[in-house]
């Protein structure tokens, strides 16, 4: 049986074979090819930006131009005319770019809300708190649940970045090595929580306004009044947490494990008796217990505000929790529930002392974003261009057109786009940037017959997450890739892929499924105050 093979064994239970087999091969090696031909994402969107002043010119000349879709506005006018492509290829397009350059910078949405919610994060993170907590998860659950729990820890860890990378998935091969079973197993449903799982969680993190700002800005070539909040997915991505650790715990024991086989320690490059993680001290336990208490106290003060009829952050006109202060400012109470918690283990555990280690925390954190503010700088002069353009507008009542032509305009649409997100996530790994490509064009060209933005988002998240762990241009595969190799010689990123690669075929139906039955036969929303359908 496949089960009783080592890795050396036979190809059908081989990952290695699998990789190296002629389809798979020419696959892995056409996306390593297009992956490669991509420019850094800065130097992508510094190229696009210049692309659609180019292109704005050429179609500007041509006078290309579309019927107006937006609705009707307050006074009761429907919009008359057509709206055109306007070119930035003169003195009047030249002028707006230098005056705007610095504006569209500050003023791109994700940009303060996304790094508001990571000073928060920052201070639980620095003071030791997720990585003792997710010690504490993982390192304590029986043999039967421990890949469940794996998984479920690797979705839950992507609140704070990369600490899953770097922490639970070599954590959970030394777990399933001292366990008898294969530690590669373990990398994988590490890896597969953390990476296909990433856009699932309980709590709402960095990535949620990240996402929203790029969606809000782009549902205000429709509807200029718009607002996407960092909360519109919470619903959804709240039970995709269970859904999807279910399927990757399955998946590991069903279909990787299996095919891995026995695991013989002559093939590690490292001597595996040196490998140690330690479980939380009584001192982190103690510390953990009064963390967890200041995080519930924390929420049960926010519910103080929001839950009673006359909570004082509901909204003021209409009473409902819908629109209110609460759903507005949430990224101020991200920062806030993990900030407090943070400091409390920090004291305790002895990690840290006073207000200098908090702010020590935060500017630590703030230092590794020098990439992503030098990224976001290019993509928002990119989205500004083609907010200026008229070019989303254009292409979205284009593409609208042809989907109701073709008789695409249903729930279906959805399956091709989640596929089509997974596609381009292989070659083009980072979600903020993928989504400061596709957002402009897809939202609300996905407006237009009929779908909100928030439910376009919660499919986007789907496809940009399941294929992480099969894309070579993902940032920390080959962080991945080297760990992977201590404990098997000479493994290679083919290995790797095939390894994960029932993973994303799993997840992408899976999750689909859980998308169609949540939002078109159960009718639920994807998140606080987040309708399915858009209309006038």
């Amino acid at each position: 049986m496949s089960s009783n093979k080592s890795p050396s064994g036979s190809s059908s239970s081989n990952p290695q074979a699998i990789a190296q087999s002629g389809w798979f091969s020419r696959f892995l090696a056409t996306v390593e090819w297009l992956g490669n031909l991509l420019p850094h994402p800065v130097t992508l969107f510094a190229i696009l930006a210049t692309f659609i002043v180019f292109l704005s010119g050429i179609l500007g000349y041509f006078d290309v131009s579309v019927a107006d879709p937006r609705p009707i506005d307050a006074s009761g006018r429907a919009p008359d005319g057509m709206i055109e492509v306007i070119s930035l290829m003169n003195a009047e397009g030249l002028s707006r770019i230098v005056t705007g350059l610095v504006t569209n910078f500050t003023g791109f949405a994700p940009l303060g809300t996304v790094l508001v919610a990571l000073l928060g994060v920052s201070v639980a993170e620095h003071s030791g708190l997720l990585s003792a907590a997710m010690r504490a998860m993982v390192m304590n659950a029986s043999k039967r649940m421990v890949t469940i729990v794996i998984v479920f820890a690797g979705i839950v860890s992507n609140t704070a970045s990369e600490l899953g990378y770097v922490v639970l998935i070599p954590l959970a091969a030394m777990i399933f090595h001292s366990l008898g079973r294969h530690p590669l197993a373990g990398l994988a449903a590490a890896f597969a929580g953390v990476s296909a799982g990433y856009s699932a969680n309980l709590f709402l993190g960095t990535v949620d306004p990240l996402l929203s700002g790029i969606t809000e800005a782009a549902a205000h070539m429709i509807d200029p009044d718009y607002i996407v909040g960092p909360e519109v997915n919470w619903y959804f991505m709240f039970v995709s947490t269970f859904v999807v650790a279910a399927m990757g715990a399955f998946i590991t024991e069903k279909v990787v494990e299996p095919r891995l086989g026995v695991y013989n320690p002559s093939d590690a490059s490292i001597d595996l008796g040196e490998q140690k993680m330690d479980a939380p001290s009584a001192t982190e336990k103690r510390a953990l217990k009064w963390a967890g208490v200041t995080f519930f106290l924390v929420c049960a003060i926010l519910a103080l505000t929001v839950v009673p009829e006359n909570g004082i952050l509901r909204n003021p006109e209409t009473g409902e929790v819908k629109g209110s202060p609460f759903l507005k400012g949430i990224v101020a109470f991200i920062f806030i529930t993990f900030a407090l918690p943070g400091f409390v283990y920090g004291r305790l555990a002895g990690t840290m002392k006073n207000d200098k280690d908090i702010i020590d925390a935060m500017a630590k954190s703030m230092s590794s974003m020098g990439l992503y503010i030098t990224l976001v700088f290019f993509a928002a002069q990119f989205v500004a261009f083609f907010k200026w353009t008229n070019l989303g507008t254009v292409l979205a009542v284009k593409g609208a057109t042809f989907l109701q032509a073709t008789g695409l305009d249903g729930p279906e649409v959805f399956l091709l786009f989640i596929m089509m997100c997974g596609i381009v996530n292989l070659s083009l790994g980072s979600a903020s940037a993928q989504w400061a490509v596709t957002a402009p064009i897809f939202v609300p060209m996905l407006m237009l017959i009929g779908y909100s933005p928030e439910v376009i988002q919660a499919a986007y998240r789907i496809g940009d997450s399941v294929t992480n762990v099969i894309s070579p241009m993902m940032s920390y595969f080959g962080l991945i890739l080297a760990i992977a190799a201590r404990y098997q010689k000479n493994l290679g990123m083919g290995t790797l892929i095939a390894m994960m690669l029932p993973y994303s075929m799993f997840f992408i139906v899976g999750w689909s499924i859980l998308f169609y039955i949540w939002v078109f036969l159960l009718g639920l929303p994807v998140g606080p105050g987040a309708e399915t359908y858009y209309g006038p």
